[in-house]
């Protein structure tokens, strides 16, 4: 291991460091990432390390020279970027197929003076408020003009759901950012984008915080939400996002595209984001179904006709069957899909987040669709219409 790599953790392991995110792992399968974050246990200070395996992630707490001596189980070939978020700035690792780390170290040089009416012993409770990418106290231009902040940077109690709800969608972003070159411009389309406060955000994220190069287009179909968000990504000097009113059905208007964004789209429309990503043979897809109604009128099972009869079971149900069966036909489609917890059942019941990256040497499109899915689609007694959308596209293409 380069001994870098042991001086940054050791000169950043005191009271400055907020966390670190160790990502970009060599095997995914095995482990995806890793968060580090200081905590007091009985009045001593441990960290805090949460492993991200699969959809499952694990917690333990280590002293110091503990957490010291795992870094060479870390960076002997599994994991290849680091970034270390301390009160004077960010620290950045990033370590070469060979081994070899490169630092950058962005901290200020000035001293750190602490808040007067923060604890420290509160600050690194075990219990205590969760660390968001975005942190409350730094105040927004977008969210205080969208109404989530005050222009001193406090979370209005209303919209702390919504909050919560950008740090999640951020937190996605930040593990398929591997997956997306940086050497290139990226476009990425947003549909269904409403109020903006997910596209705005991720604008700012990505070309501000990560500094990637993007190009942002948001969809919607009312017409004064897209002309207020224009007005609003002038005013910050966005000059690569835009907003365009239109039905993402109809929309033609990027011939290639990298991410395709879709939070609560609503019934189908979520299955014509969905195909045009396809179409797109876009490299990650995020996707926030709403109003799962398509198969809740077409479900026809007689083995599930006695729970089906009441209607909110057979709502669930579908609403459910409904975005695995999306799964699946992205996965015959060349994708590798999660299913995940987009946030708490408590603030929304619309929680599941389809998370789909393309799987390298996959073909474009659907090419077949097999016979266990074939045989569950049977049984259920539905024909989707995201299949239906992948199979006109595959007739055209074999004309």
């Amino acid at each position: 291991m380069d001994n870098a790599i042991n001086a940054a953790f050791y000169n950043t392991l005191n009271n400055d460091l907020i966390n670190i995110i160790i990502s970009n792992s060599s095997n995914r399968e095995l482990i995806s990432k890793i968060k580090v974050r200081p905590v007091m246990l009985k009045r001593s200070r441990f960290y805090q390390i949460s492993e991200y395996k699969g959809e499952k992630v694990y917690h333990s707490n280590y002293k110091e020279e503990e957490l010291l001596a795992l870094l060479p189980t870390w960076f002997e070939g599994l994991f290849r970027q680091v970034e270390i978020t301390t009160k004077q700035g960010k620290v950045i690792i990033l370590i070469s197929k060979k081994g070899k780390a490169t630092v950058n170290d962005k901290r200020k040089s000035v001293n750190y003076t602490e808040r007067s009416d923060i604890n420290e012993e509160e600050l690194l409770s075990h219990n205590k408020r969760k660390n968001y990418i975005l942190i409350e106290g730094e105040a927004l231009p977008f969210l205080v003009d969208l109404g989530v902040m005050t222009r001193e940077g406090l979370v209005i109690k209303a919209k702390m759901d919504k909050f919560r709800q950008i740090n999640r969608f951020l937190e996605y972003i930040e593990d398929v950012l591997p997956y997306l070159d940086k050497d290139k411009e990226l476009t990425i389309l947003d549909f269904g984008c409403g109020k903006s406060y997910l596209t705005f955000t991720m604008y700012y994220y990505l070309t501000v915080v990560k500094e990637y190069q993007i190009n942002i287009v948001g969809l919607d179909l009312k017409s004064d939400v897209i002309k207020h968000c224009n007005s609003l990504s002038k005013k910050y000097g966005y000059d690569k996002l835009l907003f365009m009113e239109g039905d993402i059905a109809s929309y033609q208007g990027s011939s290639s595209v990298d991410m395709v964004v879709t939070l609560h789209a609503c019934d189908t429309a979520t299955d014509y984001a969905l195909y045009k990503a396809v179409q797109w043979d876009a490299k990650v897809i995020l996707s926030v179904p709403c109003c799962q109604h398509e198969l809740n009128q077409q479900i026809d099972c007689e083995v599930l006709k006695p729970v089906l009869k009441y209607g909110i079971v057979r709502e669930r149900m579908a609403a459910l069957i409904t975005d695995a069966l999306r799964a699946e036909l992205l996965e015959e489609a060349g994708y590798r899909v999660q299913l995940l917890e987009f946030i708490d059942m408590e603030h929304t019941p619309k929680n599941i987040l389809i998370r789909a990256v393309k799987r390298k040497n996959a073909g474009h499109g659907l090419k077949s669709v097999s016979k266990e899915r074939k045989a569950c689609l049977e049984f259920l007694g539905v024909a989707p219409s995201l299949l239906r959308l992948l199979q006109e596209e595959t007739i055209e293409e074999g004309k």
